[in-house]
């Protein structure tokens, strides 16, 4: 195994477990039975840091593990897929945007985290919904009821994006990932 291979493995593993920890470390309840965490901004830094593939996985091991972990069993699979496609769209507008050479650090996390955190936000609107009509609501019923999460998910995707922009240059200054060094703006 070449020392890149094994420094990007390490480094997933690495950003997998701070995913795990910045979710499941500070809770803050929410009225719709769930939470606001700082996991997403782990989660866009995973995508950043990594690389859109490779974070990808990390960033959705990650939020699963805090599932798991957390006794959110239905909410595991939604997870792994919603938090692994944020980090594949913010990594993959991040790089896009750095290639281009448009904005500053802090303004490239973002232009990549707003819409890779609307994602997440609409990902969990429509497997919440799923999870409702399958559990037999009606359709409408269940959309209505829903929505009421999507202020709290809107709030958490916000920090996440903020967390993105003060972590990032630390993490790629101490060479995580395949960003480093950074330069501060």
């Amino acid at each position: 195994m070449t020392g890149n291979k094994l420094r990007s493995i390490v480094s997933a593993a690495l950003l997998a477990a701070l995913t795990t920890v910045a979710t499941m470390v500070i809770k803050i309840p929410t009225p719709t039975q769930g939470y606001i965490h700082l996991g997403d901004g782990m989660v866009l830094l995973c995508g950043i840091l990594l690389g859109p593939g490779l974070g990808a996985v990390a960033a959705g091991i990650g939020s699963m593990l805090a599932d798991l972990f957390g006794g959110y069993l239905a909410w595991v699979p939604g997870t792994f897929a919603i938090k692994a496609l944020t980090a594949l769209v913010g990594g993959w507008l991040y790089h896009r945007l750095t290639r281009s050479g448009w904005g500053g650090v802090s303004l490239r996390v973002a232009l990549a985290g707003i819409p890779a955190e609307l994602l997440m936000v609409g990902g969990y609107y429509l497997y919440e919904w799923g999870m409702q009509v399958l559990a037999g609501s009606a359709s409408g019923a269940a959309a209505a009821a829903v929505l009421a999460g999507v202020p709290f998910n809107l709030v958490q995707g916000l920090a996440g994006v903020i967390v993105g922009m003060v972590l990032l240059p630390v993490l790629a200054h101490a060479g995580v990932g395949r960003l480093m060094p950074i330069k501060a703006e």
